[in-house]
């Protein structure tokens, strides 16, 4: 079996092979200890050179879905190579202890305004989609997507798809350029017929790393994946991203400049939310910079980080097709002690809402040395909101704009149980900066919303760049997560 992801695809056709968990890890190791081969990329030429709407055109016929006929709570859908998904990718169904190779043939397509491929070409899978009836009872809707490099996302019940995750991040955000990890093989294990999970088995590789990952698939009001994932540096990694994820920031009331839009906001996500080690609560608002942007939280063994969706009524975007207001949220709880490092955030500037151009991941402090392993373990929950709840009230929204002096006007709503009873007396705010000045902090109680409001002014005192830190306190107790900003002067 080690040896089988690299034997040529008609060695592989209607054979079964011996499969193991273990099988995928020695396969990552063996990988590992020789060159990277870039995949043959290669395709007819009606399929080389198509675009976007060309390659959307191409549908898989859902009527050849693998388990189709069998009554398991799942079903298997298939993507065409094309586009900018050219890599090949080798998909196996396991059952009972064997894995068999699935074949590729055009006819499990509609080509649309493609020219069809010859009968008898084998040009394999780009990669795969995950069906279950988890909305309403006997239809099969879409829960999850693994499609390009090592990406994959996935909706929970009622909402749609929105922000992705990754295999792994390796240098992103480096002046250097960025290195993307590919999915080169899936093991798909068979359902029985009354189980609510389907495993994943994936086989990662690049120029610097191989990896096996494992992950268990659980849809429903939140969809839950559970990864075990087992790294093989080939070089010294330093600038490693565990558990990343891909998401869309174009505009909101924090940032509007340059706007011309009539929605209000225009996001997959809003803010990244970190449970650190030490029992805080972080939100940092999502900006879209004017300059490549990355914020760096250090901690030791995370609770639990993610990218949110927290504004949640159609109001807040007042878009009739987009419904951003139904974009899953995504946290990553990690299993076990993943000791010390940090969360980094990279906002990348974007001029139109179709661009992922927000990244979050862990990167641990200990370079991943080449010729080792690394085991990690955590889990993904896809859905409305973080599954941890604090006991602290939330910042739901952050303004910001110009003030009558020409200072910057920072205006913050917070929400949450803790709040509830407080008499204005009785809340004080806590607001610091880094350099420049923090002027006129004012606490206020808005009855008409049950929330409350704090605003203050920065003079950033010919200063460019501001870290921003607030939250409300009663007494010596915070009631409030952590509010963080990273304010940057805009040319004009």
């Amino acid at each position: 079996m080690t040896e089988s992801v690299q034997a040529p695809r008609a060695a592989l056709q209607g054979k079964s092979m011996p499969f193991e968990h273990s099988h995928v890890r020695s396969m990552a190791r063996a990988l590992a200890a020789k060159p990277f081969e870039a995949p043959d990329q290669a395709l007819p030429k009606p399929l080389a050179k198509i675009g976007y709407d060309e390659y959307r055109s191409i549908r898989f016929r859902p009527e050849r879905a693998l388990w189709r006929d069998d009554k398991l709570p799942f079903q298997i859908q298939f993507f065409h190579r094309g586009f900018l998904f050219a890599n090949p990718v080798e998909i196996y169904e396991v059952d009972n202890g064997f894995a068999r190779l699935i074949s590729y043939t055009p006819d499990m397509f509609e080509f649309g305004g493609v020219a069809a491929p010859e009968p008898d070409a084998d040009l394999g899978f780009a990669g795969f989609r995950i069906h279950a009836p988890f909305n309403i009872p006997d239809y099969y809707d879409e829960v999850a997507a693994f499609l390009g490099a090592s990406y994959f996302r996935a909706v929970a019940r009622g909402l749609g798809y929105g922000l992705s995750a990754r295999g792994l991040a390796i240098r992103t955000g480096d002046p250097k350029g960025e290195e993307f990890p590919l999915f080169k093989a899936f093991w798909i294990e068979r359902p029985l017929p009354t189980a609510n999970s389907l495993v994943v088995h994936a086989l990662l590789d690049s120029p610097s790393v191989a990896a096996a990952y494992r992950m268990t698939i659980r849809p429903g009001e939140t969809t839950v994946f559970d990864v075990e994932m087992v790294l093989y540096p080939r070089a010294d990694l330093a600038g490693i991203g565990v558990a990343p994820l891909t998401s869309m920031f174009f505009f909101a009331s924090n940032d509007r400049r340059g706007v011309d839009d009539y929605r209000p906001a225009v996001h997959d996500s809003d803010g990244l939310l970190v449970h650190n080690g030490q029992g805080d609560v972080v939100w940092r608002p999502l900006v879209n910079p004017h300059d490549l942007q990355l914020s760096v939280l250090s901690d030791t063994n995370p609770r639990g980080f993610g990218l949110m969706q927290r504004a949640r009524d159609f109001r807040n975007y007042q878009d009739l097709e987009s419904h951003f207001e139904k974009r899953p949220s995504l946290w990553v709880e990690p299993i076990g002690n993943w000791g010390a490092g940090a969360v980094h955030l990279v906002e990348i500037p974007t001029k139109q809402e179709y661009h992922d151009n927000i990244i979050a991941f862990w990167r641990p402090k200990e370079i991943a040395r080449a010729s080792s392993e690394y085991n990690l373990t955590y889990r993904l929950h896809w859905g409305a909101g973080a599954p941890v709840k604090s006991p602290r009230a939330q910042a739901i929204r952050t303004a910001v704009g110009a003030a009558p002096d020409g200072t910057r006007l920072f205006v913050l709503d917070f929400s949450g149980e803790a709040l509830k009873g407080k008499q204005p007396d009785g809340v004080q705010a806590f607001v610091e900066a880094d350099r420049g000045k923090i002027l006129n902090p004012v606490v206020q109680r808005n009855s008409s919303l049950e929330t409350w409001r704090l605003s203050f002014q920065l003079a950033p005192e010919d200063q460019t760049h501001v870290e921003l830190r607030a939250r409300l306190m009663a007494g010596e107790e915070p009631v409030t997560e952590t509010w963080v900003y990273q304010w940057r002067k805009r040319p004009e």
